[in-house]
Parts: structure tokens; C-alpha cells; sequence
């Protein structure tokens, strides 16, 4: 048995019971893995508590879980932070960004169905799911680079669409991970099912709405296919799971310049979320070749942010991880695939010009 791409925590659970594993066994190669650490750790030799055809196995399962994410390329950037190219076992890629203060955004899809016409990823749609095992593996390359104690799940991708597998990764890295449940984030644009699932899993991640607008049509074509809840809805879902799970929710702004920063957003937003539990963060807009939404300047955006914090909003004015390296969600992974059909280009040009050599010669 082998761990293809899509790969689920439960698929490496039955490779290991396969190769002999009983559950203390399993329980000690998941927490080394998604902790980052080599499976001979610790005082105890493997040969004295562990079987013969499990120790035979797990050179070949270390290398496959290693093997479903794989760094091709790392973007460090002045701020501190690091954004990732990831590959998976398919050759697909996607992005992960080490975060300052130890902190790490993974992705739980290739590219994502929403549409939201401010971001690259979307653009092109999605691609496929994320397996939960891809995810933690996204977490043990990290950790391989520095230390993370927080993981948001806030990089390529709609959680709420693989709930499923994003649910499994929070659990594991929520136990065996040794990551703090309130260090682990799930963001989402709302989902009803969201709302549901979250209140009965075993670990209770913080949550991120996506809000953007405080105007249901905006933010209908803001987020064109993002389920039907209105800003209302969706701050009214947050804080009853804030007051319930004890964390606040952080609620997501970018903030477009002549879009959603006039005076009827701010007063809107004041009104939404003025004595709730959670906070505003509030993100100028990371430029995207092709796309024309513009960035306030930092001045007007820490104006806003101001305002906002003296009529009783708690806002934090966040920028986006890594802008002098280009690497906003999707943009890295754009530029591989413009990288790679660039060079696909120059490979059928020089075996067209081969052939025609060939030809001109024989003639």
C-alpha cells in the first residue's frame, strides 16, 4: 500500500496497521510526524517495544509521508515571513506561508471554487481536494524550516468545502500535533454546515469569517459563489460559535480602495459588529497582475482602522504576509504553471526545429 495524492489520515493509519502497527504504535509515528520529528526520537530503542515488520516498514512510510509535500521553492521576504511552492504527489502545487511570531497558513485545495474576484487562486477554478494528510504534511515540512505553534487554514482553498478532511487535520493537529485549539484557525466566506460541524469536533479551532462588505449585493459579487448568508447572517453564526467555543472571531477585510472604504461601509460595519466578540482585520489589497482593485495607501487604511477602533470596532490593520515577493494566494503557484508552460513552449519549438532540420538534411 502506498499514499498517493488526496491522501487522508486515515489512509496512513491502515498503512501502518498493514505493516504491523498496534494502536501505541500509530499514536507515536502520527505525533512524530506531524510534530516534525524523526521517528528513532527518544531514549527507547525502536527494537525494544517495537514489531520487527514495522521497523522494516518505516523507512518507506517516512519517505512517503515526507513525500506528500514537497518544498520546490522558497520566498523569503523582508517581513520575516516565508512563502512556500509546495508539490504533492500528483505534481500539483500549492502555497504555505511561515508567518512571523511562529505561525504558519496552509492550503486545503488546489486553486477553489468561489470565485472571489479579488484573488488569484480562484481564477482558474478548482482543481482538486486536499486529502487531511496533505494538509499535516504541509505542517511537518514547516516545521522542518522553524518552529509553528499556530496553523491558520487560511491559504489556497475553502475550508467548508473539504470540511470533511480540514475537520480530520484540525484533530490531529489539535492532539498530536501540539498545537493549542485556539492556534488553530479555520477561515471560511460562511457556510452553514461550518456552524454545525465545528461545535461537536473534539478540538474547537478559532474561527476567520471572510466579510469584505457589509452590503449583501456587493458582497454577492465580491464572493460570486460563496453560499447565500448576508453579513448579518454571517456575524450573527460567528458570534454565537465565539461565545460558545471562548474565542473571538476574527473577522476578514480586504480593504478595496473606492469598493468597501467610504463612510457607508464604516458605518455599516459599526453597526454589525460594534460590541461583538471578535475583531477586524483589516487587509489593503495585495495587487494581482490582471485584476484592477487597488490598494488604499497605508495612510488612508490606518485612518479607517482608527476610526473604526474610536466607535467601539476592535480593529488591527494587517498586512499581507510577503508583498515584496509577489506571493499573495495563488500568485506563486500562477507563476510556476506560466514557468512551466513557458518552457513547455520552448521544448515543442526546438522539436519542431529538429524536425524541420531533419527534413531539410534527408531531402
Amino acid at each position: 500500500m502506498t499514499l498517493a495524492a488526496a491522501a487522508k489520515i486515515e489512509d496512513v493509519r491502515q498503512r501502518l496497521r498493514a505493516a504491523g502497527a498496534g494502536a501505541a504504535h500509530e499514536a507515536r509515528v502520527l505525533r512524530l510526524w506531524a510534530q516534525a520529528l524523526p521517528q528513532d526520537s527518544g531514549r527507547r530503542r525502536l527494537e525494544d517495544f517495537m514489531p520487527r515488520s514495522l521497523r522494516s516498514a518505516l523507512p518507506d512510510i517516512e519517505a512517503q509521508l515526507e513525500g506528500l509535500a514537497r518544498l520546490q521553492s522558497a520566498h523569503p521576504a523582508a517581513d520575516g515571513s516565508e512563502r512556500l511552492l509546495v508539490a504533492l504527489p500528483d505534481g500539483q502545487t500549492v502555497e504555505s506561508v511561515l508567518l512571523p511570531r511562529e505561525g504558519l497558513c496552509i492550503s486545503s485545495q488546489v486553486g477553489c471554487a468561489v470565485g472571489c474576484v479579488f484573488c488569484m487562486t480562484g481564477r482558474d477554478g478548482l482543481v482538486r481536494q486536499l486529502g487531511s494528510a496533505e494538509m499535516v504534511a504541509q505542517v511537518a515540512l514547516a516545521r522542518r524550516r522553524r518552529t509553528v505553534k499556530k496553523v491558520v487554514f487560511m491559504g489556497m482553498g475553502e475550508p467548508a468545502h473539504n470540511l470533511d478532511n480540514v475537520l480530520e487535520a484540525i484533530e490531529l493537529l489539535g492532539t498530536a500535533g501540539g498545537i493549542a485549539h485556539k492556534n488553530l484557525v479555520f477561515s471560511t466566506v460562511g457556510d452553514p454546515r461550518v456552524f454545525e460541524r465545528l461545535p461537536q469536533g473534539r478540538v474547537k479551532p478559532a474561527l476567520a469569517l471572510s466579510l469584505h462588505t457589509t452590503r449583501p449585493q456587493l458582497r454577492e459579487r465580491l464572493l460570486p459563489r460563496a453560499p447565500r448568508m448576508t453579513p448579518q447572517e454571517l456575524v450573527g453564526a460567528g458570534e454565537r460559535y465565539a461565545r460558545a467555543s471562548g474565542y473571538p472571531i476574527q473577522y476578514q477585510w480586504t480593504l478595496l480602495e473606492g469598493v468597501n472604504d467610504g463612510p457607508d461601509e464604516l458605518d455599516g460595519i459599526v453597526q454589525l459588529l460594534a460590541g461583538k466578540y471578535g475583531v477586524l482585520n483589516m487587509i489593503p489589497f495585495n495587487a494581482v497582475d490582471g485584476l484592477d482593485f487597488q490598494r488604499p495607501s497605508w495612510e488612508r487604511a490606518a485612518a479607517i482602522a482608527r476610526t473604526l477602533h474610536r466607535r467601539g470596532v476592535l480593529t488591527k490593520l494587517r498586512q499581507s504576509a510577503g508583498q515584496d515577493v509577489e506571493g499573495g494566494c495563488g500568485q506563486l503557484r500562477a507563476r510556476a504553471a506560466r514557468q512551466q508552460a513557458g518552457q513547455a513552449e520552448v521544448r515543442v519549438a526546438l522539436r519542431r526545429n529538429a524536425t524541420s532540420r531533419a527534413s531539410s538534411s534527408s531531402g
